[in-house]
């Protein structure tokens, strides 16, 4: 029994042909070829091409997550709170100009009495009563005086302290006497207390001093001068000492 042969017509001149491979057409000697998209080599590639375009397009999906989760990341970021600016200092406001000085309504007599006072403590200490005169001497009022005095800024205390030491380099002095010396001056009790215990000065030597300017001047028995320190205001102490220191 015979097969039955698939057969197709020659693409040349019509005349059927076998359908398999590659046959020559008896008829007219055309050369037929197998269609190539039916050649076993062509679906085996396009079968590949297929299977590598799913396999490109799983890897896409996977490669697009992290860019996804990234998105999302982003939004959570843009959706944090701001991070919050240090504050930041206001401006020093610019200093205020000092206010101008009122106006002086001091006399011309109040300055030259000012100014003649504070000349004559560069010169020389003074007590407060003693420069209010000094200037009254001087032909100032009274209330121009005081003006000048109250306004030259001494410091009374160091002046009763200057004071003392400037009795002291010209002649010898007890304690109580120069107190007394600077009270006759215009002194305070207390500014010349002041003055006599910051001067400095040796009580013994200077019962020795004055012991012995009284002997220059004239002559005393030991007794005698002893008793004449004592009334100047020395202690019997100091005056035995400066009897003592003379030799008599």
């Amino acid at each position: 029994m015979s097969k039955n042969v698939k057969t197709k017509p020659c693409k040349s001149c019509g005349h059927e042909i076998s359908a398999k491979g590659k046959v020559t057409c008896p008829s007219c000697g055309a050369v037929n070829k197998k269609p190539f998209y039916k050649r076993a080599w062509f679906i085996i590639l396009t079968v590949v091409i297929i299977l590598g375009a799913f396999g490109n397009l799983g890897d896409d999906k996977a490669a697009t997550s992290p860019s996804e989760s990234n998105i999302e990341t982003n939004d959570n970021s843009s959706n944090a709170e701001p991070a919050t600016e240090p504050a930041t200092e206001p401006a020093a406001e610019p200093a205020a100009e000092p206010a101008a000085e009122p106006a002086s309504n001091e006399t011309v007599s109040q300055k030259n009495a000012l100014r003649s006072a504070k000349d004559y403590l560069d010169y020389t200490a003074f007590s407060r009563a003693g420069l209010i005169s000094q200037l009254e001497y001087e032909g100032f009022s009274t209330e121009d005086s005081t003006y000048g005095v109250d306004n030259c800024g001494a410091d009374w205390m160091e002046q009763a302290v200057i004071n003392a030491k400037d009795y002291l380099d010209y002649t010898a002095f007890s304690a109580s006497g120069l107190i007394e010396q600077l009270e006759f001056d215009g002194f305070s009790t207390e500014e010349a207390t002041h003055g006599v215990s910051n001067c400095d000065a040796d009580w013994m030597e200077q019962a020795a001093k004055s012991a012995q300017d009284y002997l220059d001047y004239t002559s005393f028995s030991r007794k005698g001068l002893i008793e004449q320190l004592e009334f100047d205001g020395y202690t019997n102490e100091q005056a035995v000492f400066g009897v003592n220191a003379t030799g008599l």
